[in-house]
């Protein structure tokens, strides 16, 4: 053994549990600091209905969907356009940091009636200290007119709102959003007849796909539009 050899050896502390402890604590919050900053501070859950003691911070998804889930249950498929994938919709909004808050209706549910519903949770979620600009209400084809009825009701031009192949009318408040696929056969177009010049409505965008999936657009948890759906529930 050489002499630099022997002085590095004697040069070594020994080993000590506290400052080894003390690095794997340092290593692993590094890692869960790096793991939030990825991912985003807030871990999404999935709610049937609003809490009762909701986190004034965080951000509400209400997720409205299309009428087949109504007719068939979570389970649904269309023989048009396959298998309705709404648990891995719902599942997709709670991984981008939502309090997701939706519910397979029952077959045959009043439009009205469940726009009622959901505007009385909003306003349980905004009377608890919620700012508007943080509830945001997504409905699919006849969960778009739930959604359009809900926006009726509230009378509020800060809560976003997003219509998927599906419009209101000129009663509508809020935020709104509209998507559609160009190959919609059901009608789903334009909505801008209805925004035009509406004092209740704040703000409006609209956004033609073209996949050419026709009304099987909103089947799916698709990044074309669940992309939109997220940059217009976070733009304030």
């Amino acid at each position: 053994m050489t002499a630099f050899e022997s002085a590095r050896i004697s040069n070594r502390r020994p080993f000590s549990p506290i400052r080894a402890f003390a690095r794997f604590t340092v290593l692993t919050l590094f890692c869960i600091c790096a793991s939030v900053a990825q991912h985003g501070a807030r871990q999404g859950v999935w709610l049937r209905d609003a809490p009762a003691k909701p986190d004034a911070k965080a951000k509400y998804l209400f997720y409205l969907h299309g009428r087949i889930v109504e007719e068939q249950g979570t389970h649904a498929v269309s023989p048009e356009f396959g298998a309705y994938e709404y648990e891995k919709i719902v599942q997709t909004f709670v991984e981008e940091g939502f309090v997701v808050i939706s519910e397979p209706r029952p077959r045959g549910t009043d439009v009205r009636e469940y726009a009622g519903k959901v505007a009385k949770e909003v306003n349980a979620l905004l009377a608890a200290g919620v700012p508007p600009q943080h509830v945001t209400v997504v409905g699919a084809s006849k969960g778009g007119g739930i959604a359009a009825a809900t926006s009726t009701l509230l009378r509020n031009r800060d809560v976003n709102f997003v219509l998927i192949a599906a419009c209101g009318d000129k009663s509508m408040h809020g935020r709104i959003l509209s998507i559609w696929d160009y190959k919609d056969a059901t009608g789903a177009a334009t909505c801008e007849r209805h925004f035009g010049g509406v004092p209740g409505i704040k703000e409006h965008k609209e956004v033609e796909l073209k996949l050419g999936l026709g009304h099987g657009l909103l089947y799916r948890p698709l990044p074309q539009w669940v992309d939109l759906v997220v940059d217009w529930a976070n733009l304030h």
